[in-house]
């Protein structure tokens, strides 16, 4: 298994659990916060620290999620081939484009033959 392709699958997850940590809050203090801290105040946790662990999460999933495509970037660098463009190249070897025939010039006999079948 490839460095990139532990990177990726790292990246997967991590992204799908940042989609789960985002849909589970809701803005107007609905969703899980409410849930958990709803009923009063002695509630395990409470509304402002499930609120905070959830902001928490947010950014610490980002962050992890921009650093694992940063690194995967280097993965993708120190591959075994040969990631450099040729375009970017200056000493690539330019290929001359082939030069076009000229087509062949259709006979003017056909188009000065008329057919003659009006009946004059």
């Amino acid at each position: 298994m490839s460095t990139f392709t532990i990177f990726l699958v790292l990246i997967v997850v991590v992204a799908f659990l940042l989609v789960v940590v985002i849909m589970v809050q809701n803005p107007k203090g609905g969703g899980l916060a409410s849930t958990f801290g709803g009923g009063g105040s002695q509630q395990m946790g409470g509304v402002q620290k499930t609120t905070d662990f959830l902001d928490k999460s947010t950014w610490t999933l980002a962050t992890i999620l921009i650093a694992l495509i940063l690194a995967s970037n280097l993965a993708i660098g120190n591959g075994t081939g040969n990631a450099e463009s040729k375009a970017l190249d200056p000493d690539a070897v330019e290929q001359p484009l082939p030069e076009a025939q000229p087509l062949p010039e259709a006979s003017n006999d056909d188009a000065t033959t008329t057919d003659d079948t009006s009946g004059n």
